[in-house]
């Protein structure tokens, strides 16, 4: 059977009772008397503290879970057999700002009409603003509450200083190297039956995951049980410090723990302006790409293999004002090496508007460089 990549959508209820009739299989370990010899990476870089390390798993949960929170929502569908439903769902979340910020997934409140979060006090709030971003599977949402615990967040090295470009980083508690094979645990909203924690390790990171036509980048894979209900909760370290944020995993017979969190590294600077703005600014040249590959070069008669070739100019943009044409292939920005399209596009997602930066590109055989100011995409 093919796996599926499955997001972790809101928790439908038939889907719900059947996930506790035995579709679903859950497992766990001990893992308390290695977390006792775990000790932070030795890296000169880092700035974790051994001080900072909760001696066993309880003393993580009860540190993070204050700052958990459970999304209740309900979708009007329309069934051809049965007309207009209304459907219940179930996500999580957790608190980025003490007055009322909630972070989750987009599909957790992608077409729901009403949305309520749960606090770990046992209070409900009605969602009052809801900021998503479709493209990175994130969003905020506004509570009217105040004095909240929010969640600690860490961010790896050596992005954590100029990740955001400019966007201040007041939120990130500390830096430090995440490796294959540390431990993780997970808390959220599990098939919609209130919070709970499961553990793993860091199974592998940097992984890019596909579905529904676009991509999820930059992703940590845990083997730390992540469920229907989970999407939106954090994924935290021995620190206490959420470093991830559950939104998918993988799904088929013969597939176990295969489960995929955004990393805060990725998530951070686009979180920050949908706080700051609502919206999520992505940058532009003014042109259209494709990816070079082997094939592609060989067919266009490129004289490289890698890179984003640009197949359109729009007229007036500014890659045409900087004289960029079909055909060219761009190979870097600044001092970053382009290998593909979506490179190039994440890329400039660390500029803002109106920054020039250096585009390296090749036509034929000669390699050039030109200035190019960014715009902010459509």
């Amino acid at each position: 059977m093919k796996a599926q990549l499955l997001v972790l959508r809101r928790s439908i209820i038939p889907v719900l009772l059947a996930t506790m009739l035995g579709m679903a299989t859950l497992s766990g370990c001990s893992l308390l008397d290695s977390l006792a010899k775990t000790t932070p990476p030795p890296d000169a870089e880092t700035v974790y503290q051994t001080s900072l390390i909760r001696p066993n798993l309880a003393d993580v949960i009860a540190d993070v879970r204050p700052s958990v929170v459970a999304i209740n929502t309900e979708s009007n569908v329309y069934n051809p057999f049965r007309g207009s439903q209304t459907v219940q769902g179930a996500g999580s979340g957790w608190v980025i700002d003490s007055d009322g910020l909630i972070v989750t997934n987009s599909h957790v409140v992608e077409d729901a009409s009403v949305v309520t979060v749960t606090l770990d006090d046992g209070r409900v709030f009605p969602a009052l603003e809801i900021y998503t971003d479709t493209l990175s599977d994130l969003a905020i949402i506004k509570i009217d509450a105040s004095n909240l615990r929010a969640a600690k967040i860490g961010i790896p090295n050596p992005t954590v200083g100029t990740l955001a470009n400019g966007l201040d980083l007041e939120m990130v508690t500390s830096s430090y190297t995440l490796r294959m094979g540390d431990w993780v645990v997970a808390l959220g909203n599990s098939l919609g039956m209130g919070i709970s924690a499961t553990h793993g390790i860091v199974s592998a990171t940097g992984v890019s995951v596909q579905y529904d036509g676009k991509v999820l980048y930059n992703l940590i894979q845990t083997d730390a049980a992540i469920n229907a209900g989970n999407s939106g909760g954090p994924l935290v370290n021995l620190a206490g410090e959420v470093i991830g944020i559950n939104s998918a995993k993988i799904s088929s017979v013969g597939v176990e723990g295969m489960g995929y969190a955004i990393s805060m590294e990725e998530a951070y600077p686009i979180l920050k302006q949908l706080i700051n703005y609502g919206y999520v600014a992505r940058m532009d040249i003014g042109a259209e790409l494709a990816t070079v590959t082997k094939a592609v070069a060989s067919y266009s008669n490129l004289k490289v293999d890698y890179g984003a070739l640009v197949t359109k100019v729009l007229s007036g943009g500014p890659a045409d004002e900087a004289g960029l044409r079909v055909s060219d292939v761009i190979v870097a920005v600044d001092d970053t090496s382009v290998v593909n399209a979506e490179g190039f596009i994440r890329t400039l997602q660390s500029y803002e508007a109106g920054q020039e930066v250096q585009i390296t590109y090749y036509r034929n055989s000669n390699k050039r460089t030109v200035s190019i100011t960014l715009i902010e995409a459509s």
